[in-house]
């Protein structure tokens, strides 16, 4: 990890430079703007040399100890020009920014989630399909569409299918990105199907309220149902990461099982027509559930339409406290 640039911004006021800590990256690295948006979001603007790695961090407060103060954020491979919203920012009277530039292999990009061990990275793939990194351990969710998709990662730890519907469940997939300790966690559903049958010794099968602890991640099958998804077919998961628990939909309604839950800290929604949550059913379980970001995804509704996100956020608001992240999953 090389230096580091820095700037603030604040509800009342508008840019505020800070003295670079790192004057020789400042050369080349450097935020060139800075900006509250309408709906107090920040957009940032970020120049860095093309291809390099970069790590933007943020705090609140830069009192305290050093390793205190910063969380990490996003984790970016430079354009030249970079571009990213802080969609938590509503929620802060203050927010600093620094970036500092990774060196190495296997980095993965996407936003960052602080937790008691080490940052966990999650990396949008397609539709249902995401990356989780943590600690060196690669989480993969409903991954298909063959082995291209995940070049650029390592094979998966562990693999977390929902149901066993086409988007979210292939075997030859699974067989495919599946590191050669990796465990798989299935439905019994999923477990049953035919073209699953090599991969049962690799698998654990959860049943709503079952849970397991798996390289330092505890698992937790919740129940996720509607008209278009029988009871017991399709596992809802948190799944627990240093401290902090991860809410991954696979296809569902609103079930009360999901509105009961409590201290989620980033839930995936699923949101598409006719087969799971529209936008306003998304935002009452959302609003009953109170994660503290929640990113709508699975918004592909059958043909090339699409559940619309951006009123998914509007329609939510900032009242509840939830931070909407809206990612590029097509």
């Amino acid at each position: 990890m090389n230096g580091n640039t820095m700037t603030n911004i604040s509800c009342t006021a508008a840019l505020l430079a800070l003295a670079l800590s790192a004057p020789a990256l400042a050369q080349d690295a450097q935020f060139t703007n800075i900006v509250r948006l309408t709906n107090r979001e920040v957009a940032l603007r970020f120049m860095a040399p093309a291809g390099a790695h970069y790590r933007i961090d943020t705090s609140t407060n830069l009192s305290g100890a050093t390793n205190d103060r910063w969380s990490s954020m996003v984790i970016l491979q430079s354009l030249g020009v970079n571009q990213h919203t802080d969609a938590a920012a509503p929620f802060a009277s203050a927010r600093f920014y620094r970036a500092e530039q990774l060196t190495g292999s296997n980095i993965l990009t996407g936003d960052n989630l602080t937790t008691t061990n080490g940052d966990i990275v999650f990396h949008p793939v397609n539709h249902a399909s995401f990356v989780m990194s943590w600690n060196g351990k690669w989480i993969y969710n409903d991954p298909v569409g063959g082995a291209a998709p995940y070049a650029a990662f390592p094979r998966a730890d562990l693999i977390l299918v929902s149901h066993s519907h086409s988007d979210h469940y292939s075997a030859s997939t699974l067989s495919a990105l599946r590191a050669t300790n990796g465990l798989i966690i299935v439905p019994q559903a999923v477990y049953n199907q035919g073209d699953f049958a090599a991969l049962r010794p690799y698998s654990q099968v959860l049943a709503y309220n079952a849970s397991t602890n798996v390289i330092g991640v505890n698992v937790l099958a919740v129940a996720g149902y509607n008209g278009n998804h029988a009871f017991g077919i399709n596992n809802c998961y948190v799944t627990t990461i240093g401290g902090k628990r991860i809410f991954t939909s696979g296809d569902t309604g609103d079930t009360p099982e999901i509105r009961a839950l409590t201290n989620i800290d980033v839930a995936f929604v699923c949101m598409n027509l006719p087969f799971t949550l529209n936008w306003i059913a998304a935002t009452n379980m959302i609003r009953a559930m109170r994660p503290k970001v929640v990113y709508p995804f699975h918004y592909r509704d059958s043909g090339n339409t699409y559940t619309n996100p951006p009123l998914f956020k509007q329609m939510l608001g900032t009242d509840p406290g939830v931070e909407v992240r809206l990612r590029n999953w097509y």
